[in-house]
């Protein structure tokens, strides 16, 4: 575990309840949605950052989504307090990713430079948008979108927190 690992990270949010026996529905933030099957806990984040560690009792496909049925937590009223919250992994827990993937918090925060050296601005956000990944680049006021290909993004380093870019002539105009 290196040091830039989260103490917990965010596998789905848990969008609304589900059936009247406590259950609820949660979208996935996760590329690999099977990890619930070996999951017995997972803590619980409320928008105001309070953390709960629940017994995992149950969990299964549904459209695409997770069906969660957290121990001690049997009617609708119970399941309520819950729509909203983050469901959380300890970070230990990550998956290996294969060679040139990379986690969205581990980019998040890295200093993007051209392949002189010259600074562009920090990743602030990943966009994902039909299997077209961006980096949502800022330098002060501006924003702007790289792709995030091979071509384009040259080389990127988690452990010194830096991308370097050879952007096509035209993309960094856009932003202006």
């Amino acid at each position: 575990m290196g040091q830039g690992t989260p103490p917990f990270i965010a596998i789905a949010r848990i969008a609304r309840t589900r059936g009247n026996r406590g259950e609820v529905l949660a979208e996935l933030h996760t590329d690999f949605p099977d990890r619930f099957d070996g999951l017995d806990e997972v803590w619980v984040e409320s928008a105001g950052g309070a953390r709960k560690r629940l017994a995992l009792e149950d969990s299964w496909d549904y459209r695409g989504r997770r069906v969660l049925k957290f121990a001690g937590v049997d009617s609708i009223g119970a399941a309520e307090e819950y729509v909203n919250c983050w469901v959380l992994i300890p970070g230990d827990r990550m998956m290996d990713l294969p060679e040139g993937t990379y986690y969205d918090h581990d980019l998040v925060g890295c200093r993007v430079e051209d392949l002189e050296g010259n600074p562009l601005g920090s990743v602030r956000g990943i966009l994902h948008i039909a299997g077209n990944t961006q980096l949502v680049v800022g330098l002060g006021e501006r924003e702007f979108l790289i792709p995030a290909v091979d071509p384009i993004c040259v080389r990127i380093s988690v452990e010194e927190k830096r991308i370097w870019v050879d952007p096509p002539e035209g993309l960094m105009d856009l932003g202006k």
